[in-house]
């Protein structure tokens, strides 16, 4: 789950992070009031949505009066911002943060991850701060300071020091540094983040450090815990079959393509999205059924394909394990009845009971397309997609 970074700053303060003073509006008339409140010659009008480069897609302006700063507000309002992370279609702006402005000296990035391949979260920092750090890393890797912390020591002073030095701070900023690392592993332990992200950074003239901005995605099988932060969450800002599939326990990511998917195991809906995009096709979506489906829950899938209106043909690529061939077969042909599936279903599956689910298949008398292997069912599913 992700959420604003004005809720993320918000977190972060409860943990110790600095960051700027600001407050949220949804309404143009209340900014001269916020900017008169923060009482700072310069406030900073900033876009409210899930997506990075929003100052590149003009998300992010100065404001130098309390009426410039409600004049930003009312344009920004309702307006679909496009960045690189939105897409072509964008996003519209149903929230804005007024913060104070502030002089800035050097801006940096600061942010913790899990590396799943160490099995640790990382820690890294970089003095090229404000940019894309997906650009630093692939034309200036060196600039990208890393650390890694045994999940059972935690953060220990050396290594945020390590950090602090290793982009260039001197030794006054270092020791506020080393509090801010902290204080940032401290949040991203406690709420079970994925990803916590500060970008930039920054160190005013008076040598203060601040938060900038802030980014922080949760991990969604652990928000039972945090009822808290399951109530941030904006379902304006998260695709409708995604939210819909939620609803049904399917793990659905809406994509580009043409061909629908539908797999259990996300191994397995990888590794069939590859196979797809390999035949030459595009795959409209990541769907996983899980190993346990049922047939309503085949059903429920194949309404939230059904959804979208690219989809051109349907690829069911299943190994029975705990779900059984058989009763994919027959939660496929109820649901196919039922909607009137209009579309192509090349379905390949391995496993418990298959010669059994074949066999209902076939007796079905339904237009179904059957391979034996993956290879097969990729290039007859593109073909059929057209």
């Amino acid at each position: 789950m992700k959420i604003h970074e004005y809720q993320a700053k918000a977190i972060l303060a409860r943990h110790g992070v600095p960051v700027p003073r600001g407050e949220v509006t949804f309404s143009a008339s209340e900014a001269a009031g916020i900017a008169r409140k923060l009482g700072t010659p310069v406030v900073v009008v900033k876009a409210q949505i899930h997506a990075g480069g929003r100052g590149k897609g003009g998300g992010v302006k100065l404001a130098k009066s309390p009426d410039e700063a409600t004049a930003l507000t009312k344009a920004m309002l309702g307006m679909t911002l496009v960045t690189h992370q939105t897409g072509p279609e964008g996003r519209v702006v149903g929230r804005v943060l007024i913060e104070e402005g502030l002089a800035i000296q050097r801006e940096l990035y600061l942010s913790i991850v899990l590396d799943r391949a160490a099995g640790k979260p990382v820690i890294m920092a970089s003095a090229a701060g404000g940019m894309d750090i997906e650009e630093v890393a692939a034309k200036t890797p060196e600039k990208i300071v890393r650390v890694y912390i045994d999940p059972g020591v935690g953060i220990v002073p050396f290594e945020a020091r390590q950090l602090g030095f290793g982009i260039g701070l001197d030794g006054t900023q270092v020791n506020k540094f080393v509090k801010v690392v902290s204080a940032l592993y401290d949040a991203y332990l406690a709420t079970d983040a994925s990803l916590l992200e500060i970008n930039p950074l920054i160190v005013t003239s008076a040598g203060d450090l601040l938060a900038l901005d802030a980014k922080m995605n949760f991990d969604d099988n652990a928000l039972y815990r945090h009822a808290d932060i399951r109530e941030l969450r904006d379902l304006g800002e998260e695709d409708p079959l995604e939210i819909e599939a939620s609803k049904f326990s399917l793990n659905y990511i809406h994509l580009d393509g043409n061909i629908g998917c539908m797999v259990n195991g996300a191994g397995l809906a990888m590794a069939t999205m590859d196979i797809i995009k390999l035949a030459g096709g595009e795959p409209a979506n990541f769907l996983d059924v899980g190993g346990g489906a049922n047939a309503e829950q085949i059903r429920n899938a194949f309404k939230i394909l059904m959804s979208d209106k690219k989809v051109k043909a349907v690829l069911i690529n299943i190994f029975g394990g705990i779900l059984r061939c058989d009763v994919l077969a027959q939660g496929v042909i109820a649901a196919v009845k039922e909607l009137g599936v209009p579309v192509p279903i090349v379905i390949r599956m391995e496993g418990t009971n298959v010669d059994e689910g074949k066999r209902l298949l076939r007796e079905s008398k339904m237009n179904f397309t059957t391979a034996d292997s993956m290879d097969e069912a990729a290039k007859k599913v593109v073909q059929l997609a057209g």
